[in-house]
């Protein structure tokens, strides 16, 4: 039976302001992409996600992020390398701590928002991350855009990559996402977004925004955690998954 992994951005709650429904999506996915405090999440709500993310055995990693909680992490920022790196140990390190206190650890890392974006194919800030990660834990693995630069110069660096695609947003022709600003670029309707991902998974393609036929080769399929109908999009996903012989299961688990 082919494996694929199921990941959603969780502990994003801050204070009275609720982001989603972890309890509900770590029943469905088999891996959590955890806010480590920068672009949301607080410390109270991140134990929260952590200790329900250890109960249901789902593999945790650290939702690394420009500081920048008014943008929720969506502001491109022109970092500096240092800054940087300084950023990405400290957001790990103190996820890690919190997986400590809840028996757990720290597996994996996939940046978020603009510094997801903006690493995928600019070396010099992909470069950073890479060198905050291997400072803190060169065992963790990066999750990156599936078919962009990232994931070989991570590579190249000595760490394990694992490719993903966004199972709510749409494509370009040339594989990249769709930027949030147009019209069209994140995808709703449960159903279709469900074989979509059935089609990825089994043939390796999807269908572009512009209707042509890309090919994405990825591991692991993302389900944004604050997306409205994120819960009924992750359920029919894995519905589907399982109806056509697919079992989700994270991807470390064929490390």
């Amino acid at each position: 039976m082919k494996a694929i992994d199921l990941n959603s951005d969780l502990g994003e709650s801050y204070g009275a302001w609720g982001m989603g429904d972890d309890t509900a999506m770590l029943a469905i996915v088999s891996s959590a992409n955890v806010a480590c405090g920068f672009h949301a999440g607080d410390a109270a709500g991140i134990l929260k996600t952590v200790r329900a993310a250890a109960e249901k055995s789902v593999a945790i990693g650290a939702h690394v992020s420009y500081p920048d909680r008014v943008g929720f992490g969506r502001r491109d920022m022109d970092v500096t390398p240092d800054e940087l790196i300084a950023d990405v140990i400290y957001q790990i390190g103190a996820l890690k701590g919190i997986a400590a206190a809840a028996g757990t650890t720290v597996r994996y890392v996939k940046p978020h928002g603009a510094l997801y974006n903006r690493i995928a194919n600019d070396a010099k800030q992909g470069q950073a991350v890479i060198d905050g990660i291997k400072s803190v834990d060169p065992s963790l693995v990066l999750m990156g855009l599936a078919g962009t630069p990232i994931l070989d110069l991570a590579r190249r660096a000595g760490l394990a990559v694992v490719a993903e695609a966004f199972a709510d947003r749409a494509y370009t022709p040339d594989g990249q996402l769709v930027s949030r600003r147009e019209a069209g670029a994140v995808l709703h309707d449960p159903q279709a977004i469900a074989q979509r991902m059935v089609q990825l998974a089994r043939d390796g393609t999807l269908t572009a925004i512009d209707g042509s036929t890309i090919r994405i080769e990825a591991q692991s399929i993302c389900v944004h955690g604050d997306s409205p109908g994120a819960v009924s999009i992750a359920r029919e996903i894995r519905r589907a998954f399982e109806a056509d012989g697919l079992h989700v299961a994270s991807f470390l688990d064929n490390r």
